[in-house]
């Protein structure tokens, strides 16, 4: 090896490592602004992150120019900027899914008066991608994009239904068998369940994460057959058992339009 060269490597390595500690710090800056779902202060910002001020004003400065972060107001305080709202309409134009499923949520909570909420995994955590309130289950506004604990949700017990055991383990935090109540759900009870929903494909929970209310989900599955993403209706968790299994049809039904169909086999001979 020409002399010189391991310590050039070893010095690419180093700012290989200082480089994806910046991409890692800039994605915690955008969860931490989608957490507060309102401006926060730079300071407040470095705060949260527990990272240097310098460091998160070198980020901001470098995104505000770039109309991805902007000044919300005269205190300078930092938040999303326009040119993430044309990424977001470019990533819905090109995701007939999603927008599908809006129209069918939006469908949905009119026609059974029930709020219903289109959801995926992202990470460790299910995602509320679109939710519309009914008028049966009061002081449930819109959330798009609020983020739970897997276990708290009847949808992330469908959309693990294809990993493995150890697999969900690995995944899942111990803290968020957690329910807020401070109620712990076990591992292994939770496990069955999955197992349970994916026999059924369909599940119920009932007092997770809101005492007062039930989720029942379906998944809506890829051409594989695996579940990519579900359909819920929250209602009272006092709604009547037939009602429930009235509602789970329903979705059931809609999950279906929005399914894809199933893969088509081929012998590899030309028809």
């Amino acid at each position: 090896m020409p002399p010189g060269r391991s310590a050039a490597k070893a010095i690419g390595v180093r700012v290989g490592q200082v480089r994806e500690r910046s991409i890692d710090r800039a994605i915690r800056l955008f969860e931490c602004l989608h957490a507060a779902r309102q401006p926060l202060a730079v300071a407040e910002i470095a705060r949260r992150l527990k990272a240097p001020r310098s460091t998160i004003y070198d980020i901001v400065n470098r995104f505000t120019a770039a109309g991805i972060l902007e000044v919300s107001d005269l205190d300078g305080r930092i938040y999303f900027g326009t040119t993430l709202y044309f990424y977001a309409a470019d990533y819905l134009g090109a995701n007939a899914l999603l927008r599908r499923a809006r129209d069918e949520v939006d469908r949905l909570a009119a026609l059974t008066g029930e709020t219903t909420e289109f959801g995926v995994l992202q990470g460790d955590k299910y995602a509320a991608v679109h939710r519309r309130p009914g008028t049966r289950l009061p002081g449930r506004d819109p959330e798009a994009g609020i983020r739970l604990p897997i276990p708290w949700t009847a949808a992330g017990r469908l959309l693990l239904a294809s990993m493995t055991p150890d697999a969900i383990r690995d995944l899942i935090p111990p803290q968020d068998f957690v329910l807020p109540d401070g109620r712990r759900i076990d591992v292994d009870d939770f496990l069955a369940d999955v197992a349970r929903a994916a026999a059924d494909g369909y599940c119920i929970t009932s007092g997770l994460a809101d005492n007062t209310a039930a989720c029942l989900a379906v998944p809506i599955r890829d051409r594989r057959g695996a579940a990519v993403a579900t359909l819920c209706f929250i209602v009272k968790a006092d709604a009547a058992p037939v009602a429930r299994m009235g509602l789970v049809e329903v979705l059931k039904n809609s999950a279906r339009s929005l399914s894809a169909g199933p893969a088509q086999e081929t012998s590899g001979r030309k028809p």
